[in-house]
């Protein structure tokens, strides 16, 4: 299970307490986000897949794989380019399209001038208030998740943004060659990821369904 390797969650798939769920659930906390980032690593999404390819390896069968956000594009990705690694996959709210043109916040981390300085002059309530205004996030929570952003992920969430400039083109053509059953979910509400990009990431993928939510992001 992969969640947003931004600043909405820190980790690689919260844990699901044992009880909610038959099957075992592996969470790991991504480089620079909750977990020291090894030697050398420079926080590009390459790396992170590779990152995540490299502990799928581990595990040593394919895995029920489900990303939502940057966790959607990462383990589309990995699902793309290591069929073998994945039994099923799904994905939500992170669109890999050439046509998605990056939300403000993304575009302010990938300007270097005032993602500097965003990252420098970090104010946790500012940004809390942004999480809610423009991603719908529930106060209390933007609270704490913006709480929990220190100097080393925002230098992580830089890093990764700018290395994502053209995702979309550069991973797009690739998700043909996701195998195995699929699960497109979407919150239809989202209004940073819109909707049309569910449908176009459904049908890249040949996705077994496509589940439209009445949901934001």
């Amino acid at each position: 299970m992969a969640q947003a390797n931004g600043p909405q969650a820190l980790r690689l798939g919260d844990p699901t307490p044992p009880s909610a769920s038959p099957f075992p659930l592996l969470a790991w906390d991504l480089p620079g986000f909750g977990s020291p980032r090894p030697e050398g690593f420079t926080c590009t999404k390459e790396e992170y897949v590779s990152w995540l390819i490299e502990r799928l390896e581990g595990i040593g069968e394919p895995v029920d794989l489900v990303g939502h956000d940057w966790g959607c594009l990462l383990t589309a990705r990995v699902a793309s380019v290591r069929p073998d690694l994945i039994r099923t996959w799904a994905g939500s709210n992170g669109p890999v399209s050439a046509e998605y043109d990056w939300h403000p916040l993304a575009k302010l981390w990938q300007d270097h001038v005032a993602g500097d300085r965003w990252a420098k002059e970090y104010d946790a309530a500012a940004f809390a208030k942004d999480l809610t205004d423009n991603l719908q996030i529930p106060a209390e929570l933007a609270e704490q998740t913006a709480g929990r952003v220190d100097e080393t992920m925002r230098d992580s969430i830089l890093k990764l943004y700018r290395s994502a400039l053209t995702v979309g083109a550069e991973w797009e053509p690739d998700l043909a060659n996701l195998a195995g059953p699929s699960l497109v979910f979407w919150g239809a509400l989202d209004p940073v990821c819109p909707i049309e990009f569910g449908e176009k990431m459904a049908a890249s993928v040949r996705a077994t369904r496509f589940l439209r939510l009445d949901s934001s992001h």
